[in-house]
């Protein structure tokens, strides 16, 4: 048994160390302390509540402070994907239209860029050209036919350069297929519907110039090289001609980039 020395009040719980009521330490009781208590017990209605643990009161949870920035970088990311999402589709048809525009073929004698006309005069033109024959019979002299046929290709890329269109209809034969140095193949119609004029070449000039004769039909194949504003450029093209009204048209053209 043990006593709070404030109060007065005996414990019989051993496990008890502090007074119930006031908290104070208790002290054991001697023997004979015990009988009195006991016989005063006997007269006194004790009633002594049994003890009960404090109970743990939990603190209320405290609010993360990092709960704004979160909610501001959530917002800023959708933000984000909803401007990438708006400029892509104002994009993309900007992005198609320059690359239909890259895609456009460009003329010259292959279908290569044409200069400015100001640059580039119409070479004089030769009094024996084919576009001048009003024989019903092909010439058979192949230096002749070699000198007409180079001033004709002259014509074609003074036309290219002016994007002369009704001189174009005049060097190219209604069944006229060329075809460039990026591969796409065009007809006459084609071929005249999208010449355009072009400011980059500042001249030219052919090189190896080889022909091929046999009757009605020449084929001349050769180089041309362009001086342009920002360099050169190189092309190997083989041209044919048929001899067509008293004069040579233009059927075919081949043109590649040379290494």
């Amino acid at each position: 048994m043990k006593r709070c020395p404030t109060c007065q009040r005996t414990f019989t719980d051993e496990s008890l160390s502090f007074c119930t009521e006031d908290g104070t330490p208790l002290t054991p009781v001697q023997d004979d302390e015990i009988t009195r208590v006991a016989a005063n017990s006997r007269d006194q209605d004790w009633s002594t509540p049994a003890y009960q643990p404090p109970r743990n009161i939990q603190p209320p949870p405290k609010q993360s402070r990092n709960a704004p920035w979160i909610l501001v970088i959530i917002v800023a990311v959708v933000l984000g994907i909803v401007v990438g999402v708006i400029a892509l589709f104002l994009l993309v048809p900007r992005m198609a239209s320059r690359r239909q525009a890259a895609n456009r073929p460009t003329a010259n004698t292959n279908l290569s860029p044409a200069p400015s006309p100001s640059v580039n005069a119409e070479p004089p033109k030769n009094e024996n050209s084919n576009l001048g024959h009003e024989e019903s019979q092909p010439p058979a002299d192949k230096d002749q036919v070699l000198e007409d046929l180079t001033a004709i290709e002259n014509d074609w890329t003074v036309a290219n350069v002016n994007a002369d269109k009704a001189k174009l209809e005049q060097i190219l034969g209604d069944d006229f297929v060329g075809a460039g140095p990026d591969g796409r193949v065009l007809g006459k119609v084609e071929y005249i519907d999208t010449i355009q004029r072009e400011s980059e070449i500042e001249k030219w000039e052919f090189e190896d110039l080889q022909l091929t004769l046999r009757g009605e039909r020449a084929t001349l194949s050769g180089k041309v090289r362009y001086e342009l504003t920002d360099g050169q450029q190189l092309l190997n093209f083989t041209d044919r001609f048929v001899w067509r009204d008293g004069r040579w048209q233009a059927t075919s053209s081949e043109v590649t980039a040379a290494k």
